[in-house]
């Protein structure tokens, strides 16, 4: 290896594809078992590598030299072979710094969560305290004499402004789970995860929701990967190049969901962006007659609506795993909270808005089967296509200029 990232598990890991965007260098994903890192650092068979969970601080006493920020932090995230000496420095403070100043959130004199105590939970303290917080908490899962635990945060903090998650509470493929429960904290400003894959875990999806500034760590991810970019071959970036391969790499990744009526064009729609985009197509009334190996006027006949929805959220979420996809979605999928968080998760929702008279009865929609059914429906859901979608587009007129508008808005 010459160039690459280092960690026990790197499955989740875009750090080579954000590599790949920054120079025209081999950049590999070498995962290192618990218990052979020594190995690994003592061979030093590398010019530059990244660091990842849980190698920030083992690989510390390896190097020859310690910048003074990644020593004061405690953690280094990157390293650099020179003539046989390994130099060690720490880019997720400068990462995490950028991400919290494009969330547009204001640390100054505010009292900050962190969660977690691991390397990052580390960088995310020193960024905390640069950035002049009035008084910054670490959380852990056990109590100890710098550490409150999690029963102490939900008791006796619950006048935290701002949340840093640092755990790996929600990182892929483990996505259903949330480090804290954030309706416990009223006077909640901000909060920031450090977690880029899923794109927007349920802790900042829920945050969003609320109406508070959030968003998880892609931006970060690439901020440190072009700093230490900068590190590896002793160079200065071009201006604008974080914003650039982060606009570029995150449309990419998010899924494009198609919402709206039935008989709106999802699915034609959605097939089209596909071939176009070259993309993955789910359509989740299919996955429903997949696993259910019935189809859905059956579903509804033999068990009802509610059994149906059910069927519905588990599809939803085994759709929105995925990254760089189209997804199509039943004409009631965002009736259930559950199901826009997962959507949201890894993906950008786009209404499809077409006029309620050129919406056509359809025989495999049993709540949409006849004029009066559509009308009802129509009505009852109008509201909340509305307030569930990132972007409405207009779908009364043909299918291939619906599509072309949809890749207009989310390819940069």
């Amino acid at each position: 290896m010459i160039y690459g990232c280092i960690g026990e598990h790197l499955p989740h890991s875009f750090s080579k594809e954000i590599h790949n965007r920054i120079g025209d260098y081999d950049y590999i994903l070498h995962e290192i078992p618990m218990g052979q890192l020594d190995a690994f650092m003592e061979k030093k068979d590398f010019k530059a590598i990244n660091v990842t969970i849980p190698y920030k601080q083992d690989v510390i006493p390896h190097l020859y030299f310690v910048s003074e920020k990644a020593k004061s932090i405690g953690a280094v995230n990157t390293i650099v072979n020179k003539d046989g000496k390994l130099y060690g420095y720490n880019t997720d403070f400068a990462g995490m710094t950028d991400l919290i100043n494009r969330i547009g959130i204001s640390l100054e004199n505010k009292k900050v969560l962190i969660l977690g105590t691991g390397g990052t939970s580390k960088t995310a303290n020193a960024v905390a305290h640069s950035m002049n917080a009035k008084e910054v908490i670490t959380v852990s899962r056990q109590k100890t004499e710098k550490f409150i635990d999690y029963e102490e945060a939900v008791t006796k903090h619950t006048d935290a402004e701002i949340i840093i998650n640092t755990t790996p509470c929600g990182m892929y493929p483990n996505t259903d789970g949330c480090p804290i429960d954030i309706s416990l904290f009223p006077s909640l400003e901000g909060c920031v995860d450090a977690i880029y894959n899923p794109l927007r875990t349920n802790f900042i999806s829920q945050a969003k929701a609320r109406g508070i500034k959030a968003e998880g760590g892609l931006y970060m991810l690439v901020a440190q990967a072009v700093r230490a970019y900068e590190f590896f071959f002793d160079t200065v970036a071009e201006e604008g190049l974080t914003d650039k391969i982060y606009d570029g790499l995150s449309a990419e990744k998010e899924n494009i969901v198609l919402t709206g009526m039935p008989g709106s064009g999802k699915s034609t729609i959605g097939k089209i962006l596909a071939e176009k985009l070259n993309r993955q197509f789910m359509d989740t009334d299919e996955l429903i007659v997949k696993n259910a190996g019935m189809p859905i006027t059956e579903i509804f006949a033999q068990y009802g609506e509610k059994h149906f929805r059910d069927l519905e959220t588990e599809a939803i979420r085994e759709a929105s795993k995925y990254s760089n996809a189209i997804i199509a979605t039943g004409g009631g999928a965002i009736l259930r909270d559950e199901n826009v968080y997962l959507l949201k998760m890894n993906g950008k929702i786009y209404f499809l808005d077409r006029s309620l008279e050129k919406l056509l009865p359809t025989d495999d929609r049993p709540l949409a089967k006849d004029r009066e059914a559509i009308t009802q429906r129509y009505n009852e859901r109008i509201d909340r296509y509305n307030e569930t979608a990132d972007e409405k587009v207009n779908s009364d007129v043909p299918a291939p200029e619906v599509a072309a508008d949809i890749e207009r808005r989310h390819i940069k």
